[in-house]
C-alpha cells in the first residue's frame, strides 16, 4: 500500500516518524500540557560531558585555541574611559574538523545514530551545521543527506548558502537543494521516512550535550592563563542552541558569575519564510529573524521538545548591524591575521561595545569563530546585495535598514549594542506556552516550570498570566 505523500498526512505522521528517526520516547517527559522535565530529558537521552569529550575526541573535534585578540584591544582602550576596556580573547572554533562549532553538534547525533545502527543521518538546515554533519558522517562511515533552502523563486542563491552547500558536497553528502518556503521541513519528514535514516536534529538532546565542551573548555582555558573567570561570554544567537550549550558547559564548570550575552544581526522587519526577503538579508544565520522567534517558542523546532531554551541562560540579549559586523570581519583580518567567517564576528561585533563597559583587567569572551570561504566574504555578501537593490554605503551604522540599506562604519567608536528587551521576551514566551497549550488553567508544578524556562520567579508567572486573562492560577 502507497504511503499518502500529502503535506496534510505526512504532517499527522510527523510524531511516529521523528520517534523512529530519533530513539528518543519523548511522551515519558512531558508533565502536563504546559510543563516537561526539561533536566530530566537532558540526563536521560543526552551524554554526560565526559561523555561527549570522548566522543569528540575520537573525530578531532573540541581543544580549540583560545586567541587573545591584542591589537583590537589596544583598540578598545583608546576609545573607553581611562582605565576601562577589558580584554578580549576567542575562542577559534573554526579549528574544527569542518570549520565551525557545529561540529560538536553534530559529534554527538552521528556518534549516537552509528551506535543504534542506523545507515545514514539526516539534517535539514542551510548552515554550517549540514558540512558538520557530512564531516562527522564521513567519518564515522555514515550516508548523509542535507537538505537546504538555498534558492528563492527566481532560483537566485546567496553567496554564503551556495559556499555552504559546497562544503556539504564536498564531504560526500548528498545536497538536497529547495527554495525558500515550507517544504524544508516536510521533505525532511519525507526522506526520514523513505530511508529510515536518523535524524540528526539541531534541537536533540544529543546536539545541545555536544556544545556543552564548548562552554566548559573556555572556561577552563580562561582560568589556567589568566586565573579568573571570563566577566562576558558573548555568544552569537540563532535558533537557541549555542547559547543553551555554552550556558550549560559554563555552569558545569562553576563559572556562575560569567554573564552569558547572546548577539544577532538586527534583521527586524524581513521575514525568514518570505520569498521577497529571503535574499534580501545578508546574513544566513545569527539574526532577529530566528533568535527572536526561536527563544520565545522553542518548540516550533522539528522535534517534539526543543533542547535549544536560551531564555533559561540570557542575562543580556543584544543586537548589532549587518554593517558592523562586515566592518569587523574586515578589522579582525588585518589587524589581527585572522579570516573569519561571519557569525562568530556577529558576537565580536557586539564584544567590542561591551568590553567598553568593563575595567582593563577584566576578560570577554567571544565564543566562536567559524570558517571563511568565497561565498562567506564581505565583498561576495555585499555584491549580491547591492544586485538585489540594497543600498550599501559607509557611515552610521545606526542608519542601517534591513533588507534596504548597510552601512558600513567610518570608524571603530561607532560600534555599539542595542539592548533586546528580555522582559518582553519573557512574557511572550509564557503567551506563547499557555495559548499554544491550550491551558485554562495552570498549577503549581506548571509556574514552577514557567519560572525555570524565563529565570524569574513563580511570583512573576503568575503576574503575566493573570494580564493574559481567562487562565486559573491553581497553586498554593
Amino acid at each position: 500500500m502507497s504511503r499518502d505523500l500529502s503535506y496534510k498526512a505526512v504532517m499527522e505522521r510527523r510524531g511516529e516518524i521523528m520517534k523512529r528517526a530519533l530513539g528518543i520516547e519523548y511522551d515519558e517527559f512531558i508533565l502536563t500540557k504546559v510543563a516537561f522535565d526539561y533536566e530530566g530529558m537532558m540526563r536521560k537521552a543526552g551524554y554526560s560531558l565526559e561523555e561527549v569529550r570522548e566522543i569528540q575526541r575520537e573525530t578531532g573535534v573540541g581543544n580549540t585555541p583560545l586567541l587573545e585578540l591584542k591589537n583590537i584591544t589596544r583598540l578598545v582602550r583608546q576609545i573607553s574611559p581611562k582605565g576601562y576596556g577589558a580584554r578580549i580573547v576567542i575562542k577559534d572554533e573554526a579549528a574544527n574538523p569542518s570549520g565551525s562549532f557545529k561540529d560538536r553538534r553534530a559529534s554527538v547525533s552521528v556518534y549516537h545514530a552509528a551506535k543504534l545502527g542506523y545507515q545514514g543521518v539526516i539534517a535539514a538546515t542551510s548552515g554550517n551545521y549540514g558540512a558538520a554533519v557530512a564531516s562527522q558522517a564521513a567519518m564515522r562511515n555514515l550516508r548523509c543527506i542535507v537538505v537546504q533552502e538555498v534558492f528563492d523563486s527566481r532560483q537566485m542563491g546567496q553567496p554564503e548558502i551556495i559556499e555552504k552547500s559546497r562544503k556539504c558536497e564536498a564531504y560526500g553528502a548528498e545536497v538536497v537543494r529547495l527554495s525558500v518556503g515550507p517544504e524544508l521541513f516536510y521533505l525532511a519528514l519525507v526522506l526520514l521516512e523513505e530511508t529510515g535514516f536518523f535524524n540528526a536534529s539541531l534541537y536533540s538532546p544529543f546536539g545541545i550535550s555536544g556544545v556543552e565542551t564548548l562552554g566548559y573548555e573556555l572556561v577552563q582555558q580562561i582560568r589556567e592563563r589568566y586565573g579568573k573567570d571570563p566577566a562576558y561570554i558573548v555568544v552569537t544567537h540563532a535558533g537557541g542552541g549555542n547559547v543553551t550549550g555554552t550556558a550549560r558547559g559554563v555552569l558545569q564548570a562553576g563559572a556562575r558569575d560569567s554573564r552569558i550575552i547572546g548577539a544577532s544581526v538586527d534583521l527586524s522587519g524581513l521575514h525568514m519564510a518570505s520569498d521577497i526577503d529571503f535574499n534580501r538579508k545578508s546574513f544566513t544565520t545569527g539574526h532577529t529573524g530566528f533568535g527572536v522567534p526561536f527563544a520565545t517558542w522553542p518548540d516550533r523546532a522539528d522535534v517534539p521538545k526543543n533542547a535549544a531554551r536560551p531564555m533559561r541562560y540570557l542575562d543580556r540579549y543584544v543586537t548589532v548591524t549587518q554593517g558592523e559586523v562586515f566592518y569587523v570581519t574586515e578589522a579582525l583580518a588585518q589587524l589581527e591575521g585572522l579570516e573569519r567567517g561571519p557569525a562568530g564576528n556577529t558576537s565580536l561585533a557586539a564584544a567590542i561595545p561591551l568590553a567598553r563597559e568593563l575595567p582593563e583587567d577584566e576578560i570577554v569572551v567571544v565564543q566562536e569563530t567559524e570558517y571563511t570561504g568565497a561565498g562567506k566574504h564581505p565583498q561576495a555578501q555585499l555584491n549580491f546585495a547591492r544586485a538585489n537593490g540594497i543600498v550599501v554605503k559607509r557611515g552610521d551604522p545606526r542608519e542601517n535598514v534591513p533588507g534596504k540599506t548597510i552601512v558600513i562604519p567610518e570608524h571603530f567608536s561607532q560600534l555599539s549594542v542595542v539592548e533586546m528587551d528580555l522582559d518582553r521576551m519573557r512574557r511572550s514566551y509564557i503567551r506563547n506556552c499557555i495559548e499554544r497549550s491550550g491551558a485554562t488553567e495552570v498549577n503549581e508544578q506548571e509556574l514552577k516550570f514557567l519560572a525555570e524556562e524565563t529565570r524569574e520567579t513563580e511570583a512573576y508567572v503568575a503576574g503575566i498570566i493573570r494580564e493574559i486573562g481567562g487562565v486559573k492560577i491553581n497553586a498554593t
